[in-house]
């Protein structure tokens, strides 16, 4: 899967989420790093076990996490994963048909880390979500 960090990362969701966790940020990106490494395990292992019941919680986690840092590529992997175990459960099918859609996750989790990360950087320039601002984040009055 070759998509641009624009195409896995909503912007302004992001930005929104920094400005509103503040100091807190970078903190909360190392629980999403951690969080989603210990949901891919997990979901790989209810693969192996092809125990559908087992996708749901981690799953779950993932879209949610995902959801808040921006990162809508892989929160609608994740809900999709999640919402097809949970049928899988109700009609007792193990997720073997899930198998090429978890296969996906992990690259593209790797790479919506990167781009979070990199952007979070301090060295990086902030993007100017609002056009009005500048990448400080100071209103533009005109020149």
């Amino acid at each position: 899967m070759s998509l641009t960090e624009g195409e896995i990362i909503n912007w302004k969701t992001y930005t929104n989420t920094r400005e509103l966790l503040g100091a807190g940020f970078v903190r909360i990106l190392g629980y999403f790093r951690e969080d989603g490494i210990k949901s891919l395990a997990q979901i790989e292992e209810a693969l192996r076990l092809r125990d559908s019941s087992k996708l749901v919680i981690p799953a779950h986690t993932l879209k949610g996490e995902a959801w808040q840092f921006g990162a809508e590529k892989l929160a609608e992997l994740a809900e999709d994963i999640e919402m097809t175990a949970r049928h899988y459960i109700e009609i007792q099918q193990d997720p073997e048909d899930l198998l090429e859609k978890a296969v996906l996750l992990r690259p593209l989790f790797e790479s919506t880390l990167d781009a979070l990360e990199k952007e979070s950087s301090p060295l990086v320039n902030r993007r100017a979500v609002n056009s009005n601002r500048n990448v400080f984040g100071n209103y533009n009055y005109g020149s």
